[in-house]
């Protein structure tokens, strides 16, 4: 790893992004543009996420399956605002085995036709409802303007497809799925989304309603952190997913989609990173410990021997703890700094000193709010403090964050205001829900309607920028976004 940090995020917060994915071990680029290779480091992050997601997605009745990666040109053709909506980022296949293909196939985008032509076959009576799939999987969108785990050509996530025997069953599930999210990005990731429904020029192409959740990075931006759609019949009807009621009768399934995606991991990056490298919370880090030994020749030896000791009973209490014992070509200030700049919550650094004082010297990647950087700790009651010192540390981050984007948004009421509000935060402001008047607000300021927040005040006014009443009895946030 370089000694050389990372451009401040002060002076270039794009340059920054950019340079520690990489500098952190996070990823590599893809041989294809627009791809990545999601190292170790990266990926560990990812299973952290997805095995507390798929908890609760499993917890709630849903059952796992696996689809096609290759879907018939047809089937998105069926819906026809989900084929507009996708058709500048599909990914064609026209020739395979060496001969032109009678059907184009499309690199999957997204999953709802190819699930829903299965839900036609599965479903039949009311008693198949409701049938809640997910898949964990990955999707291929072509970006014109990639950026590592924000917008890639491929990348990972989950897709649940549920389908319901009416609107209410399935509303109930489209607000499920964004709780869950909302609740994945706050204990685990730090992240104080909003959460709330999005307008309808931001819908999800064949959806009826689309909800998500919006964190705020640390320019101010908005990231769209995950959605969950209501597609009302819309599907059933393209892919005649029907059942038998009670009484005989055939009726239209409900469906719903939902997703998260590896665009999180950017979001925690974002949110928490500084000009030093990454601060990953403790329940999302790969190690929320590491533990650097201090010494030479036979110290060395004691202390390496010390320091794996105390990981195996750090290790016992459930803590991911790594000991970095095994480079004694490198100082322990390079070994220092690379951890600063990985993220790590804690590092605990053991030298001859501390052994002979009983003592091991504990460094958080910040100080919190009590002022804490640096501390010694009696070596024996390590293991036993450090499970609070990590959960001190996440209810830190999200306190941290919540301060920040509450400080970064702000009610604004006149249009010359507006601009620059969302030059570097969010703007709470009535509109009037017309797509004509974001596109006019989009082409002057580039912000958009990211969310209009469930937890939002009842209010009523008339609309930033054209004056004609509002359109949802509340306000809606405005920001620039990734």
């Amino acid at each position: 790893m370089s000694r050389e940090g990372v451009t401040p995020q002060s002076e270039d917060f794009s340059a920054w992004y950019n340079e520690l994915v990489i500098k952190a071990q996070l990823v590599d680029r893809g041989p294809v543009r627009g791809t990545m290779v999601i190292r170790p480091y990266g990926y560990r992050i990812w299973e952290l996420l997805q095995a507390d997601l798929d908890r609760r997605i499993k917890d709630a009745g849903h059952d796992n399956a696996v689809f096609p990666l290759f879907i018939p040109e047809s089937y998105l053709k069926r819906e026809a605002e989900h084929v507009e909506g996708f058709s500048p980022e599909l990914a064609v296949v026209t020739v395979a085995g060496g001969k032109e293909l009678e059907e184009p196939l499309i690199v999957r985008p997204t999953s709802e036709t190819v699930i829903g032509e299965y839900m036609a076959k599965w479903i039949d009576s009311h008693r198949d409802l409701p049938l809640l799939l997910n898949q964990w999987a990955n999707v291929v969108r072509w970006e014109m303007r990639p950026r590592m785990f924000l917008r890639t050509t491929e990348f990972l996530w989950q897709e649940g497809h549920t389908a319901h025997a009416d609107e209410a069953d399935a509303m109930r599930e489209t607000m499920w799925a964004l709780d869950a999210y909302a609740a994945v990005a706050r204990d685990l990731a730090a992240i104080p989304v909003v959460a709330g429904e999005k307008t309808p020029g931001e819908r999800f192409a064949g959806a009826v309603r689309t909800y998500t959740i919006e964190g705020m990075m640390r320019d101010g931006r908005a990231l769209q952190s995950g959605t969950s759609h209501y597609l009302g019949t819309n599907f059933a009807k393209a892919f005649e997913i029907q059942y038998q009621d009670e009484e005989g009768r055939l009726q239209l399934a409900h469906t719903t989609s939902w997703g998260l995606s590896t665009r999180m991991i950017g979001g925690v990056i974002m949110t928490h990173g500084d000009d030093k490298g990454l601060v990953l919370p403790p329940r999302l880090a790969p190690y929320q410990v590491v533990i650097v030994p201090i010494g030479r020749k036979e110290q060395g030896e004691r202390t390496a021997a010390e320091a794996r000791k105390l990981g195996a009973a750090i290790k016992s209490m459930g803590i991911r703890v790594h000991v970095d014992d095994n480079r004694p070509q490198l100082s322990p200030g390079f070994k220092f700094n690379e951890w600063e700049m990985r993220g790590v919550p804690v590092r605990i650094e053991l030298g001859m000193r501390d052994l002979d004082n009983g003592v091991a010297t504990l460094a958080r990647r910040l100080p919190t709010e009590e002022g804490q950087g640096k501390e010694q700790i009696p070596l024996d009651k390590v293991p036993e403090l450090l499970p609070r010192i990590l959960g001190d540390f996440q209810s830190f981050l999200l306190a941290r964050a919540e301060r920040f984007r509450d400080t970064h948004t702000a009610v604004i009421d006149d249009y010359a205001d507006f601009a620059g509000q969302v030059n570097g935060g969010w703007a709470r402001v009535f509109h009037c829900g017309r797509s004509e008047c974001e596109d006019e607000i989009k082409a002057d300021t580039a912000a958009t309607p990211r969310v209009i927040p469930t937890d939002a005040p009842e209010e009523t006014g008339t609309c930033i920028k054209c004056n004609r009443p509002s359109a949802y009895g509340k306000r809606v946030i405005f920001g620039k976004a990734y």
